[in-house]
């Protein structure tokens, strides 16, 4: 097991391993004080490894809940939000008792909501079954859910106790779903460390997954121990996110995170070099490095109707947003712009 410590406001281990998920109960019981859990996961990962979890902390001493919502972003949304707080509430979860998140982003980030708000907060510990949870939405506290409006626009900072990575979830999931953790692993090198790059574009990453998500998760700890609420340099982190959430809102959907950062890497890469903020060459090592993993290249949206969307980001501060772009391999920076000079950027990204 390999363990790395998140020195956020609240500071955290995050274990990675195999065969982790059978020592749930052991190693929960080292970061909550509660032994009562509710464990909160969706309708695929539920059949393939609630049991084993409920049944290891059960072990432990834990006396368990467990509630399954439909998997999909689609259904990241206030309703299954809502439903959340109204089963912790039925089965009489305390303050004192603790949440489990059981499943990819999309169950992390709406059991954590639902911990950071229900009785305004009780523990909640991360159990990433993807390669993206792992590698990066499962670290650092942000938990939201979506709304009509936009992604992610309902949320809160709320610093999980504790994250268990059992790397042998890994096994079950599609070539599309790992190349969206693929996607993020990509971002942390291009914005963060070059060696990093350097050492994934040959790797075979399915033969190297402790190593990369270790990388991956001491990344993303340096930065949130630097700036946890994103007031500064954990912006950095929303590389290819702008354009990317607005190309998964224009899909409905239907294009994963994963790949839509991949093509919002691209997107902003492009525009950056024409508008000068990157030097040439960079959209070429971008290029190079989501052809190398399989991740798309190119936008099947025009300008305006990415304007439209990336104009309602949550990262919009009053009349203006902030893109992140690379200064270099390895480097990047923010440029901030007014809504005019978002739509030129998102023109020249085109």
């Amino acid at each position: 097991m390999i363990s790395v410590q998140v020195n956020a406001s609240s500071a955290y281990p995050v274990h990675i391993g195999a065969g982790l998920l059978d020592q749930t109960g052991g190693l929960a019981a080292q970061a909550v004080k509660s032994r009562r859990c509710a464990v909160v996961t969706d309708s695929t990962v539920g059949p393939l490894y609630a049991g084993r979890v409920c049944a290891s902390l059960e072990k432990a001493g834990f006396s368990t809940l467990l509630y399954t919502f439909p998997a999909g972003e689609q259904n990241k949304n206030i309703t299954t939000y809502s439903k959340i707080l109204e089963f912790f509430a039925q089965n009489r979860l305390t303050r004192s008792d603790c949440v489990a998140a059981l499943g990819g982003g999309v169950t992390g980030d709406m059991a954590g909501f639902a911990a950071a708000t229900y009785q305004r907060g009780v523990d909640y510990i991360q159990l990433p079954t993807t390669f993206l949870a792992a590698s990066d939405s499962s670290v650092g506290g942000k938990t939201a859910v979506d709304l009509e409006a936009g992604k992610n626009l309902a949320g809160a900072f709320w610093q999980p106790k504790m994250v268990i990575c059992d790397t042998d979830t890994f096994s079950t999931l599609s070539t599309e779903t790992f190349a969206d953790g693929v996607a993020e692993t990509v971002k942390h090198a291009l914005i963060k460390d070059r060696e990093f790059l350097d050492f994934l574009m040959p790797a075979d990453l399915r033969q190297s997954i402790p190593q990369v998500v270790r990388r991956n998760v001491e990344i993303k700890a340096a930065v949130v121990g630097e700036d946890e609420f994103e007031r500064g340099t954990r912006k950095f982190l929303n590389f290819g996110h702008t354009l990317g959430h607005a190309i998964e809102k224009c899909s409905s959907y239907r294009v994963t995170h994963g790949h839509a950062v991949a093509i919002g890497m691209v997107l902003a890469t492009r525009a950056a070099e024409r508008l000068g903020y990157s030097p040439a060459g960079t959209l070429d090592t971008v290029i190079k490095a989501n052809q190398r993993f399989g991740l798309p290249i190119e936008c099947p949206y025009t300008a305006q109707a990415l304007y439209d969307a990336a104009s309602g980001d949550k990262k919009r501060d009053g009349g203006s947003i902030d893109v992140v772009v690379l200064e270099e391999i390895g480097k990047a920076k923010t440029v901030r712009l007014d809504m005019d000079g978002l739509r030129a950027f998102t023109e020249a990204a085109l």
